[in-house]
């Protein structure tokens, strides 16, 4: 028993002094309360200044800001155009193929030249025929001049004879029967002399009015260089080419043998040198916007490459008016809604490095060059004050 009261008694001893501190330890001292007050105008000045700041600098962004006008309301276009033939015949031959790339003057498709080249060859043959017959009329007309001159010495010589017989008459040595005579052959050569003299007229009609006229200055020998030329310009057109640089589209289904008319739109080439976009903005937007302002387009598919333009054109009236069933307001329902105004801007394709699509979706940011500016939303303040004025 005395045994194992030691021993619990040892283990008490072992736990006291287990849970009594240290002596040689000073009780650390805890920090003072920060002063009330202090806490309280911290507070405060986070109330009034946080605001204060944040209405400050919006209020100067708003103020300096409305310099550039931007719009995800916008489109790539590129000029489009219609490929038709100026001749009508069969397909003989086909250059190009969807989606291809052609330059200005490459062949695109052949209609079949040789009913064109028949023409042609009858055209310079009737060319061949007017020159000759130029000739001809030339050759008539000093015909007909010799003619008049020989009826005019016939009219001078039956003259004298008429006169001659009207003397002896007139002195009883020749007979009335032999003055009858001379005056029926003098009547005759003046009769054929003003038939030479028609025909001389006929003739140099004939030849335009002028005797020395050129072969090819000839009324006839233009009408056949005409015919000549059209049926030669005819043929030149059975090769249908290029108008400009672009890609081939909708030509999947064109092909050798097919029929042509004239005129008939067969496939379209979308050009590469033209291009713009064509942007909507509000009309809120358009305040000071202007032909000749710089601006920056960002593509949807290209959203790192941005492309410098100008604004080119504004247009004449917003979308709706122009719609196939303008808005009517003249009613009891009217509800007034921002109108959108195309805006065209003009693109340098020929430094890009980027393949463009037209109908492609942009972004555009137009430089105004004006910002909204502290005066003039002191001048709105104070029209909003005085309406009368």
């Amino acid at each position: 028993m005395n045994a194992v009261s030691k021993v619990k008694d040892e283990v008490t001893e072992v736990e006291a002094d287990k849970l009594s501190p240290p002596v040689n330890v000073a009780p650390q001292a805890e920090p003072a309360p920060a002063p009330r007050r202090k806490r309280k105008l911290g507070r405060t000045f986070l109330m009034i200044a946080l605001p204060l700041v944040l209405v400050v600098g919006g209020g100067y962004v708003w103020v300096t800001g409305g310099r550039y006008q931007e719009t995800e309301n916008a489109n790539l276009r590129q000029a489009k155009v219609s490929i038709a033939s100026q001749e009508a015949g069969r397909v003989t031959s086909v250059n190009i193929a969807e989606n291809q790339l052609v330059k200005q003057g490459d062949v695109l498709f052949v209609v079949d030249p040789e009913p064109y080249r028949i023409t042609l060859a009858q055209a310079e043959a009737s060319l061949a025929a007017a020159r000759l017959n130029v000739e001809q009329l030339r050759a008539a007309y000093s015909q007909a001049l010799a003619q008049e001159r020989v009826t005019s010495n016939d009219v001078t010589y039956y003259q004298s004879q008429y006169d001659r017989a009207a003397a002896l008459v007139k002195r009883g040595i020749n007979s009335e029967s032999t003055l009858d005579e001379a005056r029926r052959d003098l009547t005759k050569a003046q009769d054929e002399h003003a038939a030479a003299v028609q025909g001389v007229a006929s003739a140099l009609a004939a030849l335009g009015g002028d005797p020395d006229i050129e072969t090819d200055k000839h009324p006839s020998v233009l009408a056949a260089l005409a015919a000549r030329d059209s049926a030669a310009y005819a043929l030149e057109k059975t090769t249908v080419r290029a108008p400009a640089d672009g890609v081939v589209a909708q030509a999947s289904s064109f092909k050798v043998g097919q029929f042509v008319g004239v005129g008939t739109p067969l496939f379209s080439l979308v050009e590469s040198d033209d291009v713009w976009v064509d942007a909507n903005f509000k009309e809120t937007q358009l305040t000071n916007m202007k032909p000749g302002q710089e601006a920056d387009i960002t593509l949807d598919t290209y959203p790192n490459h941005p492309i410098k333009a100008t604004v080119e054109a504004i247009g004449a009236g917003t979308g709706a008016e122009f719609s196939l069933l303008p808005a009517q307001n003249a009613t009891g329902n009217w509800v007034k809604v921002t109108q959108r105004i195309p805006v065209r801007l003009k693109i340098d394709a020929s430094n890009l490095d980027v393949a463009l699509r037209t109908g492609m979706s942009a972004t555009v940011s137009v430089d105004t060059g004006v910002t909204r500016g502290l005066p003039g939303l002191l001048s709105s303040a104070v029209a909003s004050d005085n309406p009368s004025k």
